[in-house]
């Protein structure tokens, strides 16, 4: 498989040729083709340039730039070879402007030295930088010229490809015009209706393939090299229309089964009667979008997606209690068992004085308390069932599950998430399923990744929470910090101080979370003060943070294994050592873990100069505001998607050369073109996705 993600394919014969087909690729050429997933003449078509060279033009040698790459050609002046530090062959080089420039090489055979002498010819193109003797080029890429040899000029640029381990890369420019050369015509290429493209203003897929790899002289370099270029966006088109075909499909398929339809509303009024706190009028939208889902005897698929403490529980217990005043039964899993706990406590004291019974099962529920949970769930007596990944270990059968609720959905594999809906097997047809994150997700990435979903916001907090405020920090200030959470502490709160590293590195400058605790054990000796970290044994991380819950601690030195964690309301001050690491969506939600009880609370991004320019962009977004769906957006525009959504977590193939920040404005046409296609040419639909995504197209609904 290529780097890049799956290759794209053509159903031209041609286009499935080996590339030992082609002229010059023996066997050995052959394998290393095929270690960097280059098999067949239609991989060359997707391996596309990272750049590109001009080799256009001949620039003078007085003429040159620091920096800017361009291309001489000169007589051999001189040619010195030597060893400093390791061997070097200088060669210098004048020209017609009579200046010289000094080709230096500290990888060379013997061969190489000969083919310099005095009075040859050589034509190199490189980036010249400032030397001893004038301007250098290191490694040019070069060509010594016969005597009586008349060296064209290229007429268009040259790619420069992604490595592939032991092909040079003029081998695989040439591979890659030798695979251009079979290109089929449109006929057999494209899949695109015409008046789309011509709608949309792009040119054809082959127009569009050959324009990327065998640029015009005139063509817009900057455009190309950021991927804005029409023939680039015609591709990235083509790519996202089959990722969101695969998704729909998907959607289609599972909406084909039969789900419970559960309409009984009777105990979800009364649990909401009963709530201490009347919902936010986000929380009541989004439970009205999730009840009308569960209405209907199709599977729900939706995503509810939230701000840390914007009340997604109460959206999903009420939902849970259409399915048990239905007569079926609900499951809500989590990632860990910290955040298991603190969903079954919540839900035990809102369910239980309804007659509700809630059930536990995670892995520290063993023996007796095991068998007896297991037996309330395959009975049906165990109405809501809360757990870890232990909710889908083999043994665990239920009646009749009818809901199937997922928190943090991003921290499961695919196949998790596919073997809790598959318990609903024993019921009619198919859970409906719910899936909720404390991490806002953009909006052009919930377009593109979870087009197989149906999305809802509940972008509102609950009246009474205080901002936190935020405020950066350079190290040197970290004494202040110290007697700033004595302070804290001696009025009754408590605070968390977060290190991005477990051990001391000599590589990273970051200050390790085993020194930060021993550091302020002895500055703070009044104060209780606990370590935990992700190389602890499941059972002490959780004891310590179940302390820290119940006020029996003062201070937790954590990692960022706290970003979903407990609730402690009283926890009011939070430092952040070494900010600048992390990411936007991983800052914010260190930042929820502070705020979530009436006292004003602060939290401290700590950070070592000098910073970057992103890192500085980052750390001023989150003093600028704390709106989780903002934030997200600005991560996307700093990170891009690969970062925000890993393949693993979220089954989201990786994209070849689209990318969701800079071809968003894409989405809107390939959404109604995707819809046009599925009604009315489902054969070039799945045409398009056997291009580009193959037999990975993703998990239906995972």
């Amino acid at each position: 498989m290529s780097r890049f993600g799956k290759i794209p394919v053509t159903h031209d014969p041609s286009a499935r040729a080996p590339l030992g087909s082609l002229p010059g690729v023996g066997p050995r050429i052959a394998e290393k083709l095929a270690a960097g997933g280059l098999a067949s003449v239609q991989d060359l078509w997707w391996h596309l340039p990272r750049q590109y060279e001009d080799r256009t033009a001949l620039v003078p040698i007085r003429d040159l730039q620091p920096g800017v790459a361009a291309q001489v050609e000169g007589t051999v002046a001189a040619v010195e070879r030597g060893f400093r530090y390791r061997p070097m062959l200088r060669v210098a080089i004048v020209d017609d402007s009579r200046a010289t420039l000094v080709l230096r090489f500290f990888h060379f055979r013997a061969a190489q030295v000969a083919q310099f002498a005095p009075g040859a010819r050589v034509r190199c193109y490189g980036s010249p930088r400032p030397g001893q003797h004038g301007l250098e080029i290191v490694h040019p890429g070069y060509h010594v010229l016969g005597a009586d040899e008349e060296a064209l000029l290229d007429d268009r640029l040259a790619p420069v490809y992604p490595a592939i381990e032991g092909v040079g890369p003029a081998t695989l420019r040439r591979l890659a015009g030798l695979a251009l050369d079979r290109l089929p015509g449109d006929a057999v290429l494209e899949l695109l209706p015409a008046d789309a493209l011509a709608g949309l203003g792009l040119p054809s897929l082959r127009d569009a393939l050959l324009t990327v790899h065998r640029p015009p002289r005139d063509a817009d370099v900057a455009a190309l090299l950021a991927g804005t270029h029409p023939a680039q966006r015609r591709l990235a088109f083509e790519e996202l229309l089959a990722h969101h075909l695969s998704l729909r499909r998907q959607r289609i398929a599972l909406q084909a089964h039969a789900a419970a339809v559960l309409d009984d509303a009777e105990l979800a009024g009364r649990l909401r009667a009963s709530l201490p706190f009347a919902l936010t009028g986000a929380q009541d939208r989004v439970f009205a979008e999730v009840r009308e889902d569960l209405a209907q005897p199709r599977p729900m698929l939706r995503l509810v997606q939230g701000d840390v403490g914007s009340g997604k529980t109460v959206v999903a217990a009420l939902a849970a209690m259409l399915a048990v005043g239905s007569g079926r039964q609900a499951a809500l899993m989590a990632p860990t068992e910290l955040l298991a706990e603190q969903h079954l406590a919540n839900l035990r004291q809102w369910l239980e004085p309804l007659g509700v019974r809630v059930a536990w099962l995670a892995g520290k529920v063993t023996g007796k308390a095991r068998k007896a949970a297991l037996a309330e769930v395959a009975a049906g007596t165990a109405q809501v069932v809360v757990g870890t990944h232990a909710l889908m270990q083999e043994g665990v059968v239920f009646a009749d599950l009818a809901l199937a609720i997922v928190d943090e959905q991003h921290r499961f594999g695919v196949h998790q998430r596919l073997a809790l809906r598959d318990k609903g097997a024993a019921g009619q047809g198919v859970p409906h399923q719910l899936v909720m994150t404390a991490t806002p997700i953009p909006r052009t990435l919930a377009m593109a990744a979870y087009a197989d979903l149906d999305v809802s916001a509940i972008d509102e907090l609950p009246p009474g929470r205080t901002p936190v405020q935020t405020v950066a920090l350079g190290a040197t200030r970290r004494p202040e910090l110290v007697e700033r959470i004595r302070a804290a502490c001696a009025e009754g709160r408590q605070a968390y101080w977060v290190c991005t590293l477990i051990d001391d590195s000599d590589e990273v400058s970051a200050q390790a979370a085993q020194t930060t605790f021993e550091q302020l054990s002895k500055a703070l000796p009044a104060l209780r003060i606990a370590l935990v970290h992700g190389r602890q044994k499941a059972k002490e991380k959780q004891a310590t943070m179940r302390a820290f819950k119940d006020g029996e601690l003062d201070l937790l030195v954590a990692t960022t294994v706290i970003e979903v964690g407990v609730d402690v309301p009283n926890a009011s001050l939070m430092i952040v050592e070494n900010a600048e690491r992390l990411g936007l969506a991983q800052l914010h939600q260190l930042r929820g873990r502070v705020g979530r009880g009436s006292a004003a609370s602060s939290c401290v991004l700590l950070y070592q100069p000098p910073l970057s320019a992103l890192a500085r962009e980052r750390l001023e977004t989150m003093r600028a505001t704390s709106d989780g769906f903002e934030i997200a957006e600005k991560d996307l525009a700093l990170r891009g998607p690969g970062e925000l959504l890993g393949t693993r977590q979220t089954g989201l193939a990786a994209f070849r050369l689209a990318d969701l920040a800079r071809d968003a404005d894409l989405l809107p046409q390939v959404h109604e073109l995707g819809d046009q296609l599925l009604a009315r040419s489902p054969a070039v639909a799945d045409a398009l996705v056997a291009r580009w995504i193959g037999a990975a197209a993703r998990y239906a609904a995972a």
